[in-house]
């Protein structure tokens, strides 16, 4: 399948989604991040159909770990960050649904800062390719992670898959994160 068949494919499956399933989603995938080592994560707030929720944010601010969340630029680019610091600091975003942090603004090197990287994703195949929006905002932010920071994906299990068609630009996942197999790596080592 083409990436704009696979969006199609899982927007859809998410959208048949039951409310109790993405509430139970949601509080497995705080607990399982609540697992993952670093002090500071660049995260994002899920909206529409993505899985998770602010629980999980507030997990992490409760570690004592400093979250920043993406804000989306004016013009295609990388994505600013900002510090989460609790539900209160969050407003519109640019984007329509889309809550950002209304804090002071950091620049895309900001994302340098991270030993762990949670990222929105629509699926994510053995090999770490992650099929995003189609936006690129993403594509064009990860450039600025720091070695050896993890890139974390979070999918729902389902969104699991052997292959994905890639681009030479694709970044590639060190990892997903799934509500019921929690944090597994990339590539899959076959055993």
């Amino acid at each position: 399948m083409s990436k704009a068949e696979w969006r199609s494919r899982i927007t859809a499956e998410r959208r048949s989604q039951v409310t109790d399933e993405r509430a139970r989603e949601a509080l497995a995938l705080a607990a399982a991040a609540a697992r993952l080592p670093g002090e500071v994560v660049c995260a994002y707030v899920p909206f529409g159909t993505e899985p998770g929720s602010t629980s999980l944010l507030d997990q992490l601010l409760d570690q004592g770990k400093r979250v920043l969340l993406p804000i989306v630029p004016d013009e295609p680019g990388p994505l600013g960050w900002a510090a989460y610091e609790g539900p209160s600091s969050l407003g519109p975003g640019r984007l329509r649904g889309l809550l950002e942090p209304t804090g002071r603004r950091l620049g895309p090197d900001t994302l340098g800062t991270a030993d762990l990287v949670l990222i929105p994703a629509l699926a994510v195949d053995d090999e770490g390719v992650r099929l995003g929006r189609g936006a690129g905002y993403y594509d064009r932010s990860l450039s600025f992670a720091a070695p050896g920071a993890a890139l974390i994906a979070v999918v729902r299990d389902a969104e699991l898959v052997r292959a994905l068609p890639a681009e030479p630009h694709d970044v590639r996942m060190t990892g997903v994160l799934t509500p019921d197999q929690g944090a597994a790596p990339r590539p899959v080592i076959p055993g």
